[in-house]
């Protein structure tokens, strides 16, 4: 099986999951080492990190990995090169939480397409400024260049589960009236703008992966329609593979 220019030897993946094993800032830990090599050893073909957060001031979990500034690089050489020796592929995910979070809401600004709470949380975010968004975008292709350093198969890009990027794509939450809300093509602009940042970062040939919410299973929510043309248009521009999800967070 081959995503982009990675070759996998079987087509097992261990999808993305929230260990809570890495230190208060997000390092790595002989927990999480082992974890992975487990994996590796078990014959996984793909295997996904846990999300990392992009930013230091963000994170919607404690004990999530970090990717946000070059002090990961090292360490997780450590982890891509243990992984290799069983000669399994790992990509990393990359997130921006935001509002579904109940992790110390009240002291940090999170961010939001718009001030919406989030449904199940009740947390509210900032509705970002046009300044906000370009420093998350730039943020996303940073990490990626990052990961791609420290000898990762690829990204993984976190845009369902009513994290941030998910948000802007939801009729429901993203309430904007500028280039970034409105019709579908207006709500996929962040997603587009930060695959195409990454993109100019990693190269040509570096695999990008997008995780998708399939539907938000509630009225006024993304439907599975709107997803449909975002993964069209995804697969047009040059995005690697599509990880499809569901959404029942939050359904209330």
């Amino acid at each position: 099986s081959r995503i982009g220019s990675m070759t996998l030897k079987n087509r097992f993946v261990r999808s993305a999951t929230w260990e809570n094993m890495a230190t208060e800032d997000g390092h790595m830990t002989e927990r999480l080492y082992d974890i992975y090599e487990e994996l590796a050893k078990g014959d996984v073909g793909l295997i996904v990190t846990g999300y990392a957060n992009i930013v230091e001031e963000e994170k919607p979990n404690a004990g999530m990995m970090g990717m946000y500034n070059d002090s990961f690089i090292a360490e997780y050489q450590k982890l891509t090169e243990l992984v290799h020796q069983y000669d399994s592929n790992i990509v990393m995910q990359l997130a921006y939480g935001g509002t579904k979070t109940t992790h110390n809401p009240g002291e940090r600004i999170i961010f939001a397409p718009s001030e919406v709470p989030e449904r199940g949380t009740s947390t509210q975010g900032k509705a970002m400024t046009k300044d906000e968004i370009d420093y998350i975008v730039s943020a996303f292709a940073f990490a990626s260049k990052r990961a791609q350093e420290s000898g990762f198969d690829g990204v993984e890009i976190h845009a369902a589960h009513t994290y941030l990027i998910n948000q802007f794509l939801s009729p429901y939450y993203n309430q904007r009236d500028d280039e970034y809300g409105g019709s579908l093509d207006n709500r996929m602009r962040f997603l587009l703008e930060i695959y195409a940042e990454i993109r100019k970062l990693v190269g040509t040939d570096y695999p990008i992966l997008v995780k998708l919410t399939a539907s938000e299973f509630f009225e006024g929510g993304l439907t599975f329609d709107e997803t449909r043309l975002i993964c069209k248009k995804l697969e047009a521009v040059g995005v690697d593979a599509i990880i499809m999800s569901g959404n029942i967070h939050g359904n209330a």
